[in-house]
């Protein structure tokens, strides 16, 4: 890369790298949970599950959209040399970097089985579907003014709008092989 030039990764495809893994996981752990009987029973951990669902999902859809917004509003224009990274290699990265908190939440949820069936796994795929939401949200956004958000890759590690990321970069709607809100783009 050449001076001033940055590696560049979506922001939907950062905040959609983790809804598939969680999604799946959730529904494995929620089924594993229903052949558990648990110490409240299967019917009272079902229930208590789909409440646990829609909590997770409003919580994770809803949280830190001003953070978002703002970045979003204050976002720079990518610099000619700035190198858009792979929605492919944004995914890969993502999720391998963190494998290891998703199988111990796997791992949890599974174990919370035993107490209160399903509502481990059911807290997990309300994350997921959250996440989900959240990158179709920023999809809209991003349609509505025909701009792609992208943020530095050096600042992902906390996360699309974590302490150390001080703002957005735009390009065009056609930049990069990820459609708006992050997914893969139809040829």
């Amino acid at each position: 890369m050449g001076r001033g030039a940055q590696s560049l990764a979506r922001v939907a495809v950062t905040v959609r790298a983790g809804a598939a893994p969680l999604w799946w996981l959730g529904v494995l752990a929620a089924g594993i949970g229903t052949l558990v009987p648990g110490l409240t029973g299967r019917r009272i951990g079902a229930l208590a599950g789909a409440a646990v669902f829609l909590v997770a999902f409003a919580v994770v859809a809803l949280a830190r959209r001003r953070r978002y917004t703002h970045l979003a509003d204050c976002a720079t224009r990518a610099g000619r040399h700035d190198v858009l990274q792979d929605r492919r290699v944004t995914l890969r990265l993502r999720r391998r970097a963190h494998r290891t908190r998703l199988l111990l939440a796997f791992l949890a949820a599974v174990g919370t089985s035993f107490a209160v069936p399903v509502v481990g796994g059911a807290l997990l795929a309300g994350a997921g579907a959250g996440l989900w939401a959240k990158a179709l949200w920023i999809g809209r956004r991003e349609r509505a003014e025909e701009t792609l958000l992208w943020l530095r890759t050096d600042w992902m590690a906390q996360g699309p709008v974590g302490e150390r990321v001080k703002g957005f970069r735009t390009t065009g709607i056609a930049a990069g092989d990820a459609a708006p809100g992050g997914a893969r783009r139809r040829t």
